[in-house]
Order: C-alpha cells, then sequence, then structure tokens
C-alpha cells in the first residue's frame, strides 16, 4: 500500500472510527478503485438461499468425510491378511477408503471456499497500483478494517447454515491432519507379541509344522537342480496367496562352488550348500530388490538405487539402504524341494521404531516387546 498522497490519520483518529470508515479510508490511501460491485444475489432471496445452500452442503460432505476417514483410520481391520483368505477384501479396502476420505475431504472444503467466494461475497472488480516495501501502521489496519467489512456485508454473520458447515469442516480437517498421529497411540502393533504382523510372514511354519515349500509364481515347487550355477531366483511361498503377500517375495541364489559368501553372525546354516534365499524386499521403502550383477554378486533395488553385496551377507554397499537382506534358513523337504526351515529372524522390508533395537530379535526365539 502507498500513502504519500493522503493524510495519515493520528492513532487517537483512527481508534474513533468506525470499521466501515477505516475500509472506505484505506481504499481511498490505497489507491482502489472498484470498476464493479455488487451483490450475487438480493439477500434472502430464493436465489440468495439457494447458494447459501449449495455453499454449506460442500462444507457438510467435507465435515461428515473428515469423520468418516478417522472412524476409518482407526476402527477398520488394517492389519494384513494374506490373499484368498477371510478378510482380505477389508483390509484390501483399507488404504483406498482413507485416501479417498482424507482426499475427498480436502476437495469438498476447497470446493466450498472457492463456491463461498462466487456465490456469497459480493462480486466486485477492482484496480490497485502495486507498491514495494512493508506497509504502514494505518495501511495495516485499514486493510483489515477491509477484510471484516467484506465478511460483514456478505452477511456471513446472519447465515447460520455455512457458519455451522465451515465449522464442521474446519473441525474435520483439522482431524484429519490429527489422526494420524493420535491413531499411532491407540493402535498397538505388538499386541499378537511374537505373532504380530511385523515379525511374521508366509514362511512361517503352519500350526502343524509343516514347513513352507520355495515355488515359483504359477505354484510350482522349486528344486536344486532348477537353478543353474550363477543364477537367481524370485520364489514365493507355496500358500494359498503366497505370491501376493507384500513381505513374502525371496531371492534364492545359486553361487558358483568357488564363490566365498560372508555368513552374518546367528545365521550360520541358513544356506543349503551353495543355494541362499533372501528377502526381495529393500530395508530402505521396500521396494523389489531384483537386478542381479552376477560377477559382482551385487543386487540393485530400482527405485533409490541401494546395492546390496551378496558375497558380504547382503549389507549394503551404496544407496540410502542401511540394513542388509534378511536372509531366509532353507532346506530340502523328503520330496527334495526346498522349504524354508523357519521363518525370517529380524523383521522384512523397511526400517521402524523398534527394529533392530533389541538383540534377542536376532536369536531364537524371536520375541516382540511389550
Amino acid at each position: 500500500m502507498s500513502t504519500d498522497q493522503h493524510a495519515v490519520p493520528s492513532d487517537a483518529d483512527l481508534a474513533k472510527m468506525s470499521r466501515e470508515e477505516k475500509a472506505a479510508l484505506g481504499m481511498a490511501a490505497d489507491h482502489v478503485e472498484l470498476e464493479e460491485y455488487g451483490p450475487v444475489a438480493v439477500p434472502g432471496s430464493p436465489a440468495d438461499k439457494r447458494n447459501e445452500r449449495s455453499v454449506a452442503m460442500w462444507f457438510l460432505l467435507a465435515g461428515l468425510l473428515g469423520l468418516l476417514f478417522a472412524v476409518a483410520f482407526i476402527w477398520w481391520p488394517h492389519e494384513y491378511v494374506p490373499a484368498y483368505q477371510d478378510g482380505q477384501l477389508a483390509y484390501a479396502l483399507y488404504t483406498p477408503i482413507i485416501g479417498l476420505t482424507m482426499g475427498g475431504a480436502i476437495l469438498c472444503f476447497g470446493i466450498g471456499v472457492v463456491q463461498m467466494a462466487r456465490k456469497i461475497f459480493a462480486h466486485e472488480v477492482a484496480i490497485q497500483q502495486r507498491h514495494v516495501g512493508m506497509s504502514a501502521e494505518f495501511d495495516r489496519q485499514t486493510l483489515s478494517a477491509q477484510m471484516l467489512d467484506t465478511v460483514d456485508k456478505a452477511g456471513l454473520k446472519r447465515r447460520g447454515m455455512i457458519k455451522g458447515s465451515l465449522a464442521l469442516a474446519g473441525g474435520a480437517l483439522g482431524l484429519v491432519a490429527a489422526i494420524p498421529i493420535l491413531g499411532a497411540l491407540i493402535k498397538n502393533p505388538w499386541a499378537e507379541r511374537a505373532d504380530s504382523p511385523l515379525w511374521v510372514t508366509p514362511w512361517a511354519p503352519l500350526a502343524d509344522g509343516t514347513k513352507i515349500r520355495l515355488t515359483q509364481i504359477d505354484g510350482t515347487p522349486v528344486k536344486p537342480e532348477d537353478l543353474a550355477a550363477g543364477s537367481m531366483a524370485t520364489v514365493f511361498p507355496g500358500v494359498p496367496g503366497g505370491s501376493k503377500a507384500s513381505d513374502a517375495a525371496v531371492m534364492l541364489f545359486r553361487v558358483r562352488s568357488d564363490s566365498v559368501i560372508r555368513i552374518r553372525d546367528g545365521q550360520q546354516g541358513f544356506q543349503y550348500g551353495d543355494y541362499y534365499a533372501f528377502s526381495k524386499i529393500c530395508t530402505h521403502v521396500g521396494c523389489p530388490v531384483s537386478l542381479y550383477e552376477q560377477q559382482t554378486g551385487r543386487v540393485l533395488c530400482p527405485c533409490h538405487q541401494s546395492q546390496f553385496n551378496l558375497y558380504e551377507g547382503m549389507f549394503p554397499v551404496f544407496g540410502p539402504a542401511t540394513r542388509p537382506l534378511p536372509q531366509l534358513p532353507i532346506e530340502l523337504d523328503d520330496e527334495g524341494y526346498f522349504v524354508a526351515a523357519r521363518d525370517f529372524i529380524e523383521a522384512v522390508g523397511p526400517g521402524f521404531w523398534e527394529n533392530g533395537k533389541f538383540p534377542a530379535w536376532y536369536s531364537e526365539p524371536k520375541e516382540a516387546t511389550g
């Protein structure tokens, strides 16, 4: 703003002026010229009521979707359920539902604000010269008066429907922002202790002790002779939905007999001869590690270029990943097929707060905290 060509009232004179007077003075001092000005509809007319209901509808929808987001985030089944098992559909819908309700709440609130500007506030076309530098106290007070005067002339004080729906929408959006933080305090990921989802994968033996076979994506079990020396194959647990489980994909390697591979502490005997099995899930953010360079023994994650060295026990040697890929202990069953001797002894995938915090997690039995 600029007040160079206008007398600036004293603080005492400003204190005596009404808000409407300040608004008019501010426009004059700010060199604002109104080319067009007038209400969108006659106050109290049917058209005005329709506009009010239209704006309130969007705010009500925003509030409703925000509340549905909070309910779904806390109470919708979110624990992992393998494909083709009871409850898998509800689990699969969890992320889409919280995404749609959150996005819908934000979208409806935004549309409501735009509609309020178009249908409630007076229509005006103003021309103003821009200025350089910080505004004076006089300019700040008159600008504030102009904004409040605009709201007052729009009749928002008498529009209870819009005020109520706007308050509901604003509160719901605040809840949308806060509930992910509060939800982490409500849900207990360790409620099942050693059987909690972060510790257990479909490679865990069945309740009767049956060990899980390593299979191709079509369910064909894998034998040692299926892999040539120096090759790698992606395998999945031979259980219903095993090929679709997010934490189950494993890389099965057959190294050459003269290769020297470092064995991590506590994982002696996890390999079967020249065969090694490691999780395919990157320990950075969970992308599929799949690009294998046979000569160097390096495996590359294509998402953020983390590299793991097979000959060094799958320790990361490049990129943002900081933890090695978990190794799956393997053996042969009575029919000569590869099976998982047991589940992983460390959590698969990206790191989380408690992962690796307690050494006991790397020994038998694997225990959760709490």
